[in-house]
């Protein structure tokens, strides 16, 4: 016959499943945060609007205000882009912020990459909450072919989005 938890230890049991969490990864999400915004503060204290300095072939900074999403999904729609991607951006940081409470510790990668989306998401909402905008800067292109500009948010979100469809991918191999 095997022996019942008593009620104490069952709420330890709880206690440490609940700080097993994959919280700790919000300290790569403040990375992404401050990285962010300490780069457009230095952009656009060095540059003028518009300004572009090439830093290597296929490569420029040039400073850019993005009122929309993605590829200036919006741009133009009259202010209320602001409010609306403000407000989706922080219900997706709040149901990451549960997801990765959710996670196991040993959830490294996964937690990483919501790390990573979680930060950039914030990143571009201090923006659009600040000043309208989103301050763009990076700008890649190919002899007269410009990708739309972005920033080190973008970046962060682009990278954990790949790590995200990585796991997907991968986590069928683990339950084998």
């Amino acid at each position: 016959m095997s022996k019942q938890p008593s009620s104490s230890q069952a709420r330890r049991a709880m206690t440490e499943t609940d700080t097993a969490s994959a919280l700790p990864w919000l300290w790569l999400s403040l990375l992404v945060i401050a990285l962010d915004q300490a780069s457009k503060i230095w952009i656009s204290q060095s540059l003028e609007l518009y300004q572009s300095i090439a830093v290597f072939p296929s490569f420029n900074l040039t400073l850019l205000h993005n009122p929309g999403a993605a590829f200036s999904f919006l741009a133009t729609a009259g202010g209320w882009q602001r409010w609306f991607f403000s407000s989706l951006a922080v219900v997706i940081s709040i149901a990451i912020i549960v997801w990765l409470r959710r996670l196991s510790a040993e959830q490294k990668w996964l937690a990483a990459a919501l790390a990573l989306i979680l930060g950039g998401a914030v990143g571009n909402v201090v923006d659009r909450l600040l000043y309208g905008y989103v301050i763009d800067f990076l700008d890649i292109y190919y002899q007269g072919w410009h990708w739309p500009a972005f920033n080190l948010a973008d970046s962060a979100i682009t990278v954990g989005a790949i790590m995200l469809i990585v796991d997907v991918i991968r986590e069928p191999a683990r339950q084998d």
